[in-house]
């Protein structure tokens, strides 16, 4: 549920930062943070506190401050120092955030998306309506759905097979299902998040109400006969920087399988889409598209660092990404460690940001306050967008 809309309101916030080193840059960055979190401490902040009692006595009492304030529209209007002490004012439209996770400053973002196939667990059943090209046209189904959203830039990777193991896809990272698989298939592509999975069961109910007897033909006719058939799919969406999964999810459904002799020739068939069961499972692929825009629009947007030249940052997205002059980003360092080389690679706040002030439409690039090689910020390293 979303809380109450609420009108905008204009205010004004002032933060503070001491200038180490004659380092203006960076002073001027923590003063306009300063000055953000002064902006929605303003608009709308709540204070709670927590004691912790022992035989009656009073050991320990803390008080938490926090905002949920969302501001746009920011400017510096004012910035004045003295001495080693750095002023800065911004003025921004203050409103409500939603109780809910709607994207917040990534939500005008796309993020890159790669669908990959979704191979039969059981191809046998798929001879019935001969469907068995469902891992190729069901991944082409879910890719126009989420196309449709406008929220996603979507890749086409159906011929890649992300698992060797299937049964225990996608729960094993292991053996055959390593999840260097996933960052190489991201790296390749160039995008922040792999969509995979299984088709686990298109088998029908009762075999042999399929018949071909005189008998069986007239019990389909009666009504008789059971002719549902199942579909059941596992669906996970990976990070592409860790290979981590952000959202696994089964989905199910049975419908009859109402097809004339020779009317279904394929999974996305004309007769296949008229029949009970593939109206079933369009709605299913709808749910599938609607659930990866849902979970992805609660996930930062995340881009690689292609070039570092000093000061200056180059980045792996840009215009068509939603990317803008002036957008500032997190840089994160990404490390592996000797011990375990093809494990997930850890991230680490390097208190860097960078601020855009050239966008292309595939790469951008801006400054940051210091030298790449004094914060160790390098190629391969992630840039963010909470």
């Amino acid at each position: 549920m979303l809380v109450a809309n609420v009108q905008a309101v204009v205010l004004e916030g002032v933060g503070h930062a001491s200038i180490h080193d004659n380092d203006l840059a960076s002073a001027r960055a923590e003063a306009r943070n300063a000055a953000m979190r002064d902006l929605a401490l303003q608009y709308e902040a709540r204070v709670s506190t927590r004691d912790t009692m022992e035989n009656g006595v009073l050991t320990e009492s803390r008080m938490h401050l926090a905002a949920s304030a969302r501001a746009r529209n920011v400017k510096v209007i004012d910035e004045h120092r003295t001495g080693d002490l750095l002023r800065v004012t911004v003025r921004g439209d203050m409103s409500a955030a939603y109780a809910s996770c709607d994207g917040g400053e990534t939500g005008r973002l796309r993020k890159w998306v790669a669908v990959t196939g979704f191979p039969l667990l059981h191809p046998d059943q798929a001879r019935v309506g001969r469907i068995d090209d469902a891992g190729e046209i069901l991944p082409q189904q879910l890719q126009q759905g989420l196309r449709e959203t406008g929220n996603l830039q979507v890749f086409s990777a159906t011929d890649s097979r992300l698992f060797a193991d299937l049964l225990n896809t996608p729960t094993l990272p292991q053996g055959g299902n390593r999840l260097t698989n996933v960052i190489q298939v991201a790296r390749e592509m160039g995008v922040q998040f792999v969509v995979a999975g299984v088709i686990r069961d298109v088998g029908v109910a009762d075999p042999a109400a399929w018949g071909s007897s005189v008998l069986d033909k007239m019990q389909r006719g009666l009504g008789a006969a059971d002719m549902r058939r199942r579909f059941t799919v596992d669906l996970v969406v990976l990070d592409g920087f860790s290979g981590s999964p952000v959202y696994q999810q089964r989905f199910e459904t049975a419908a009859d399988w109402n097809a004339g002799p020779g009317s279904s020739a394929g999974f996305g068939s004309e007769g296949f889409r008229k029949t009970h069961y593939g109206e079933a499972v369009t709605r299913v692929v709808g749910d599938m598209a609607r659930a990866v825009t849902e979970a992805l629009a609660c996930q930062p947007f995340m881009t690689r660092i292609t070039r570092v030249d000093g000061q200056q940052v180059t980045l792996a997205s840009g215009a068509t990404a939603g990317l803008r002059p002036g957008d500032e980003l997190h840089l994160y360092r990404s490390a592996r460690y000797f011990d375990s080389l093809g494990g997930t690679p850890e991230l680490s706040d390097s208190q860097m940001t960078v601020t855009l002030n050239n966008v292309h439409p595939d790469f951008s690039n801006g400054r940051m306050p210091k030298v790449g090689g004094q914060v160790n910020i390098q190629r391969d390293d992630i840039a963010i967008i909470w």
